[in-house]
C-alpha cells in the first residue's frame, strides 16, 4: 500500500488525497505535523530532502511534488482519467490547474506567509490581504477561462472531475481561511458543491483528517 507524508491544512497534500480516492487507490496516510516542524527533522529529510509535503512512498519508489506525483498517477493509473482525452481539452486543464498550483498557491503557502510574519512584521491582517490579492487573481482569470469548458459542465470542464478539480477544491478551502469572501465566483461555489457530493472530494476534507485539530 502507498503510504502519502502530508499535513491536514496543506493545499498540496489535500490535491493528493483527492487523486489518490478518485482513483480508488488506497494509501496510508502519515501526518508530518508542520505546526511542530517535524518536516525539517532528520527523519523527514529522509524521505524528501527538501523538508516539503506530500511525499508518496510506492514500496521502495518515493516520490515528491505535487504536480509531478499526480502526473505519475495519471500515468500509472490512467483509470478513471484525470485528463479530457483530446491535446486541447488537456492543455485546457493543465492551464486551469496551474493557475492554481502555479500562480496562486506558491506565493500564499505556509513557509512564505511565516517569512511575511518574521521579515516583514506582517500581522494577520496582512497576511490575509496578501494572500487574498494572488487568491482574487487566480480565481478572476480561473473564471474567464471556464468560457472555453464545453457547454454545461458540471465540474470545471465536462461532467466528470478533471485534474483542474483536483487543484481548485483545496484553493477553495485555503481561501475560506485567508477570509476571502467566494460570493465573487458564485461558478467556483457551484463546482464546489458537485465535488464535495462525491465521496472522493468530501473524505479528502482537511477537517475529516487524523491530525485535524
Amino acid at each position: 500500500m502507498m503510504k502519502l507524508y502530508g499535513f491536514f491544512r496543506s493545499g498540496t497534500s489535500h490535491r493528493l488525497r483527492i487523486a489518490l480516492a478518485l482513483k480508488g487507490l488506497p494509501f496510508e496516510n502519515i501526518p508530518v505535523d508542520l505546526r511542530k516542524d517535524e518536516h525539517l527533522g532528520d527523519t523527514f529529510r529522509q524521505i524528501n530532502p527538501q523538508a516539503l509535503v506530500p511525499a508518496l512512498v510506492d514500496d521502495s519508489l518515493v516520490l515528491t511534488q505535487s504536480p509531478a506525483l499526480l502526473e505519475w498517477l495519471e500515468e500509472t493509473h490512467p483509470t478513471p482519467a484525470l485528463l479530457p482525452a483530446d491535446p486541447t481539452s488537456r492543455a485546457r486543464v493543465r492551464a486551469l490547474a496551474a493557475i492554481v498550483g502555479c500562480d496562486i498557491h506558491p506565493v500564499n503557502n505556509r513557509r512564505i506567509l511565516n517569512r511575511l510574519r518574521s521579515a516583514f512584521g506582517a500581522d494577520d491582517a496582512a497576511v490575509n490581504a496578501w494572500c487574498g490579492q494572488w487568491i482574487a487573481d487566480g480565481f478572476d482569470a480561473y473564471v474567464a477561462l471556464l468560457a472555453d469548458a464545453p457547454a454545461n459542465s458540471l465540474y470545471s470542464w465536462g461532467n466528470q472531475p478533471t485534474l483542474a478539480d483536483v487543484y481548485l477544491i483545496p484553493q477553495i478551502e485555503s481561501a475560506r481561511r485567508f477570509a476571502v469572501d467566494l460570493n465573487r465566483w458564485p461558478r467556483l461555489l457551484d463546482i464546489e458543491r458537485t465535488c464535495m457530493a462525491l465521496p472522493a472530494f468530501s473524505s479528502a476534507a482537511p477537517a475529516k483528517q487524523p491530525d485535524a485539530g
